[in-house]
C-alpha cells in the first residue's frame, strides 16, 4: 500500500482495481465526475485533456473505461496536482496519464494549439467567491469561479482542440442559457445534452453536455438519467453503466 499522509485515505474506484488518494479536508470527487467519465466518448489512441483535474479522478476513470492513448490532467492547485500524481503512480499508469500543475488559462501555451482530440471538464459550478470566508480554500476554488470562469474554460478547450475535436462537461442546469451562449461563442457547438435527475420526481440537478469544435448547429437531447429509484437505490442504468 502507498504511504499515505495525515488525513488521506484510499478510495476504491470499482474499475480495474483502481484506487485514488483523497483527503476530506480538500475537495473530493463526486458522482458528477463519474457520470462525465461515462458520457464522454473517447476513441482508441486519442489524446484527452482534463481541465481542472483536481485529484485526477477523470483521467483515472477514463484510463479504465476507454482506449485513450494519452490522458493529461491540468490542475492549478499544487497540492491537488501532487496528490493526483501520486495516485497515477500508485496505479502504475504513469505511461498513460500525465498530471500538470498549471493554469488552464495557459493551456494553449502548455500543450499547443489544436493538439488535443478530446477535452473534458468538471468546472466550478458557482459564480465568483462572494461571501466565502476563505476564497483561497481548496474546496472553495473547486466549487466557485475563483481561479477561472466558465468562459476561461471554454476558451481553453477551444484553443487546444483540433478542428472537429470534442468537449464534454458536466454543470448545473440553472446556468444552461449562459453555458450554451459561451460555448457557441468560443466555437464549441453543443451537440449532445443529457439532464441528470436525483429521482424521477425531482428537478434535474446536473446537465451533461457534449460539443464539437466547429460543429454545425444541431443538438440531440438524450433521455433523462435518473440516479435513484423510489427505494433510494441507484437505478439499473447507473449501476451497470457507471459502476455503482
Amino acid at each position: 500500500m502507498a504511504e499515505l499522509r495525515e488525513g488521506e485515505s484510499l478510495v476504491d474506484l470499482q474499475r480495474n482495481g483502481l484506487v485514488i488518494i483523497q483527503d476530506r479536508s480538500r475537495f473530493c470527487f463526486g458522482i458528477d465526475a463519474v457520470l462525465l467519465s461515462g458520457f464522454a466518448e473517447v476513441r482508441k489512441g486519442e489524446t484527452v485533456l482534463d481541465l481542472g483535474t483536481g485529484t485526477g479522478i477523470l483521467p483515472l476513470l477514463l484510463s479504465a473505461k476507454t482506449e485513450a492513448g494519452k490522458l493529461i490532467g491540468l490542475e492549478i492547485q499544487p497540492e491537488s496536482a501532487e496528490m493526483a500524481g501520486r495516485s497515477v503512480a500508485l496505479n502504475g499508469l504513469s505511461d498513460r496519464i500525465e498530471i500538470v500543475n498549471g493554469d488552464l488559462k495557459e493551456a494553449v501555451t502548455l500543450f499547443g494549439r489544436g493538439t488535443v482530440d478530446v477535452v473534458v471538464s468538471n468546472p466550478p459550478y458557482m459564480t465568483g467567491g462572494h461571501g466565502l470566508l476563505n476564497p483561497s480554500d481548496a474546496k472553495a476554488i473547486a466549487r466557485h469561479e475563483i481561479a477561472c470562469t466558465f468562459s476561461d474554460v471554454a476558451r481553453a478547450a477551444a484553443a487546444v482542440l483540433r478542428p472537429g475535436g470534442r468537449f464534454y462537461l458536466v454543470h448545473r442546469p440553472f446556468r444552461l442559457p449562459e453555458l450554451m451562449t459561451t460555448l457557441s461563442g468560443a466555437g464549441l457547438e453543443p451537440k449532445q445534452m443529457r439532464l441528470v435527475y436525483p429521482t424521477a420526481e425531482k428537478e434535474p440537478e446536473l446537465v451533461l453536455l457534449g460539443c464539437v469544435k466547429g460543429g454545425k448547429p444541431r443538438m440531440k437531447v438524450e433521455k433523462p438519467l435518473i440516479l435513484k429509484n423510489e427505494s433510494g437505490d441507484y437505478t439499473k442504468e447507473v449501476r451497470e453503466n457507471y459502476g455503482f
